[in-house]
């Protein structure tokens, strides 16, 4: 048995899942500002690789400052929505862009040249200049009128249809989880037989753009030099797996303890470790490969 202190010694920089690694609905983690203050103090490089595209990543961090976890800079922060606006510089030219999200994940999708309007002031008027879609996060439209005008939208025009966290739920409280805005798309790719693009995890494109970054600081770093911590076995440890990385599953998020066995066994994903949970004080995996 290691524990997760032990288990960060053995690599140079390490990506977190935020939502159930950081936060939960309660708010920080207890103790996981000593985490970060421990890296600071080694000089570890960390990054925070999320899902969430509701709000840019000063907006990230700013909630992590609120509840007191300050160390944290803006640069560490990556988002999904961050490759969804890559995706959009490069393949969308003109027009306007139609987003369902909150006017702060709209930050995402900014362009010059490109106006971007919320679901819900699409209409006939201007429909046929709708060049993409974009799905941002779940709240900030009404879902009954936002969802059927997305459905019309994408049977009426031949554009992209772009979802910017590919999470089909969140939780919500220990035992309750809510519809996320990948679930949603989902409900839509079905009715209207559409394709959606997705960004974020498992896809293997959000670590390359960690590991990128984390190159600059070490030229020669290898996959087994990076640790993926994440509390969700379909998003942070498959695609932790599939990039090739050491992945550990924290039970303060998405999985129980007394289920995780149960949920490793069903899907077939296997984290490198299982720790109680991403704190560097007395910790220890109840699993470890």
């Amino acid at each position: 048995m290691k524990d997760f202190k032990s288990l960060l010694a053995n690599y140079k920089v390490i990506f977190f899942d935020s939502y159930g690694v950081i936060r939960n609905y309660n708010g920080l983690i207890p103790g996981i500002r000593q985490t970060f203050e421990w890296l600071e103090a080694e000089q570890k490089e960390y990054y925070i690789i999320t899902n969430d595209a509701s709000r840019s990543p000063e907006l990230l961090v700013e909630s992590f400052h609120r509840n007191g976890l300050t160390i944290i800079p803006p640069d560490r922060m990556i988002s999904s929505g961050m490759l969804a606006k890559e995706f959009i510089d490069l393949k969308v030219k003109s027009g306007m862009i139609a987003y369902l999200g909150t006017e702060n994940s709209a930050h995402y999708i900014q362009h010059p040249g490109l106006e971007i309007i919320p679901i819900q002031d699409v209409s006939e008027k201007n429909i046929d200049k709708i060049s993409a879609l974009v799905l941002l996060d779940d709240e900030g439209f009404d879902w009954l009128d936002g969802l059927n005008k997305a459905v019309n939208l994408l049977r009426w025009r031949t554009i992209p249809a772009i979802v910017a966290n590919p999470d089909g739920a969140y939780p919500v409280s220990k035992q309750e989880v809510g519809i996320a805005i990948g679930g949603l798309s989902w409900m839509i790719e079905k009715i209207t037989g559409k394709k959606f693009f997705r960004f974020g995890k498992p896809d293997s494109q959000i670590f390359m753009f960690a590991w990128e970054l984390a190159k600059r600081r070490y030229p020669d770093l290898t996959k087994k030099d990076i640790l993926m911590v994440g509390d969700t076995l379909h998003t942070d440890i498959l695609g932790g797996n599939k990039f090739g990385l050491d992945t550990v599953l924290v039970l303060t998020g998405n999985i129980l303890a007394e289920d995780a066995e149960v949920r490793i066994s069903s899907s077939g994903i296997l984290p490198t470790y299982i720790c109680a949970s991403a704190v560097i004080d007395n910790q220890l995996d109840i699993y470890d490969k």
